[in-house]
C-alpha cells in the first residue's frame, strides 16, 4: 500500500516523498505492508504516521498496481490512496529524509513503479483521467 499525500496547507499542494533508509535506496511514496488482521485503510494511516509523522485523511482509493516486476524483492501489489495532510512532516521510521515536491520537482529516479504511479496521479489531477486497466 502506498500513499500520495497532498499537503493542503501549502501553495500548489505539494506531495510528500521519502528517501528510503533501507534497500532499495532512493525516493519513494510513503507506504508499506499491511499487517495481519489490519485493514488497508488502517495500514495507510499507520504507515503515514510512522514514516512522515503526519496524521493524514484518506480521500480516495486511487488505483491498484500489481505488475509482478514492480518490486524486485518479491511479487507485491500496491493499493494506492490519495490523502491530505497539514502540518510539519518529518522523516521517521525507515525514512532517511523527506521532501515535499511538485510535479516539476520530481526526482529522476524513483523506487519501485512510483514514477508510473505519480505520472498516473498527475494525469488524474490535471485532466480527470484515471489509469486504464491493462491485461
Amino acid at each position: 500500500m502506498d500513499l500520495i499525500i497532498e499537503m493542503c496547507d501549502r501553495p500548489q499542494r505539494p506531495i510528500v516523498l521519502i528517501e528510503r533508509l533501507n534497500e532499495p535506496y532512493g525516493w519513494a511514496l510513503p507506504g508499506g505492508f499491511v499487517d495481519y488482521g489490519e485493514s488497508v485503510e488502517t495500514a495507510a494511516l499507520r504507515e503515514a504516521k510512522e514514516e512522515t509523522n503526519l496524521a493524514v485523511t484518506l480521500i480516495e482509493q486511487f488505483y491498484v498496481y500489481s505488475d509482478p516486476d514492480r518490486d524486485a524483492r518479491q511479487h507485491t501489489l500496491s493499493i494506492v490512496f490519495i490523502a491530505t495532510a497539514t502540518g510539519e512532516a518529518t522523516a521517521q521510521d525507515d525514512a532517511k529524509s523527506l521532501a515535499m515536491m511538485n510535479a516539476w520537482e520530481m526526482p529522476e529516479s524513483l523506487c519501485f513503479d512510483h514514477a508510473k504511479i505519480l505520472q498516473d496521479y498527475w494525469r488524474y489531477r490535471h485532466y480527470g483521467h484515471r489509469p486504464r486497466l491493462s491485461v
